[in-house]
Formats: structure tokens, C-alpha cells, sequence
């Protein structure tokens, strides 16, 4: 059952699933919380690893702190959560910001990330393929807001406004930065995401162990729109992580014909 807990004296709202395999912790969007989307994913990993989540500052059930909508505050939170509630090193499943924070991670702390999913993560601002716009909360999400955040209703639309402001300058990882993270990680969009498609490729070519999924008639919410074809490719990932072999390598060095 998820509760609050005590995070380095501050309140966190937390998630966690009974079960003794391996630690994957789920990182959800900006502007969104855990409750959106764990449930496209969860079943299809429940069984054999120990599934942990939480809602980031400001977002969710969990309150808001100064600066805690700046990637560094969300990738140093991440770091705290696993060292002192996972404490064991993880597979991060990361979306849109939840990607970028994973990869933040695995630069800064290897020895925390076993594998990272990133469905629709950016590593600079220019990977976004439209102006994102401020756009006031809809009836819907003020009123969910209300019911689960514990800051004051008017917030909502303050945290709208920084959040985007943020986005248009951050993150900004560097390919050198991607080209340290030694762990297999699975980058995975919409074949009609906002993340542009030379961004991701981008991307996902200058991790040393990376993987690409686009699956097909998705946008940037494809966990929601093809969760079942979704969870399929995060499963099979997370299945074998080994270096891929394949029998026409062109990116890869095949270890079986060197």
C-alpha cells in the first residue's frame, strides 16, 4: 500500500509492490505522479521483481520544496530514494522526465543503475520537436490536484508555468555524459512522440549499450495508448540484458564473429 515516508526530513509519498527479486523503480513524468501510469506496467513486472515508485516533490501526493522542479534536486532525490529506501542497485523505468532523471543517475551514481528504460526522454532542449506553451490546468486536473496534492489549490498553475520554463533549458546532458552510462538501457517512443525522432536516435546511438523501440501509432503517452505491446518490450528487455547479438551488426560488434 503506498504511504508517506520520511526521506531525509522530507515527506514522500511512496509505492511499493511485495516480492524478492530484483529492485525496478518507476520514475514518472513531470507534471504527472506515480497513480498515471503505474498500472500500465506493474502487472506485466509484479511477479518477478520488487517494484518501488514514488511521487516526486511537488508532484502527487508528496509537497512541494524550493528548486525541487530542477533536474539536479529531482536527480539527487532519485540517488537519496535508492540509497536509503531501495538500497540495492535498480532497473529505472523512466518516462519523459522519469527517463531523463534515470540517465542523470546512471552518470552521476553507475554503481546505483543495473538497466534503465527512457520512453520519451530528451537529454537536451532541442530534442523536443514543438514549443511546449503554458496552458492553465483544465477543470480535470485542477480538481484532481485538490484532491491529492498537499499544497495549496493555486499552486497547480505556478508549478505549470515553472515546469515549462525549466524544460526550455533543461537538461543538459552532453553525448560524452551519455557515452559513461555502461548500463543496457532500452530507449523507447511513439513513433509520433514530441521528442523528435533524430533526437532519440541520437540518443540511443551514443549509449554504448543501448537499445531503440518506436512502436508504432503511439505519441509521447505510449504506456497509456499500447500498454499491453508496451509492457511486452520492457518485459523482454529486462528479460536478458545481455549485449545483443545479432547477424547483420552495423552499429554493434558482434562478439561471436570477432
Amino acid at each position: 500500500m503506498p504511504e508517506y515516508i520520511d526521506l531525509r526530513g522530507h515527506q514522500l509519498y511512496n509505492y511499493e509492490w511485495d516480492n524478492d527479486g530484483e529492485a525496478v523503480v518507476l520514475l514518472h513524468g513531470g507534471l504527472s505522479q506515480t497513480s498515471h501510469w503505474d498500472y500500465t506496467i506493474v502487472p506485466q513486472l509484479e511477479d518477478e521483481f520488487h517494484i518501488f515508485a514514488y511521487d516526486r516533490t511537488g508532484h502527487g501526493y508528496t509537497g512541494d520544496q524550493p528548486g525541487s522542479f530542477h533536474f539536479d534536486f529531482q536527480m539527487k532525490e532519485a540517488i537519496a530514494y535508492l540509497e536509503d529506501v531501495v538500497k540495492e542497485p535498480a532497473h529505472l523505468i523512466g518516462w519523459s522526465d522519469g527517463g531523463i532523471i534515470a540517465l542523470l543517475v546512471a552518470i552521476a551514481r553507475p554503481d546505483l543503475v543495473k538497466s534503465i528504460v527512457a520512453i520519451g526522454a530528451n537529454f537536451h532542449p532541442s530534442g523536443t520537436s514543438i514549443d511546449i506553451p503554458i496552458e492553465l490546468a483544465g477543470e480535470e486536473d485542477q480538481a484532481e490536484y485538490n484532491l491529492t496534492s498537499p499544497d495549496a489549490p493555486h499552486t497547480l498553475n505556478e508549478k505549470i508555468a515553472k515546469m515549462v520554463g525549466i524544460w526550455k533549458s533543461e537538461p543538459s546532458i552532453t553525448k560524452q555524459d551519455l557515452q559513461k552510462i555502461q548500463c543496457p538501457v532500452l530507449v523507447l517512443v511513439g513513433d509520433d512522440d514530441v521528442i523528435s525522432h533524430s533526437h532519440t536516435v541520437e540518443l540511443y546511438e551514443s549509449l554504448p549499450l543501448g537499445q531503440l523501440a518506436v512502436i508504432p501509432g503511439t505519441s509521447h503517452g505510449v504506456p497509456k495508448e499500447k500498454p499491453g505491446l508496451f509492457s511486452a518490450i520492457v518485459a523482454h528487455f529486462l528479460e536478458d540484458l545481455s549485449y545483443p547479438v545479432t547477424k547483420m551488426p552495423i552499429r554493434r560488434t558482434n562478439p561471436e564473429l570477432s
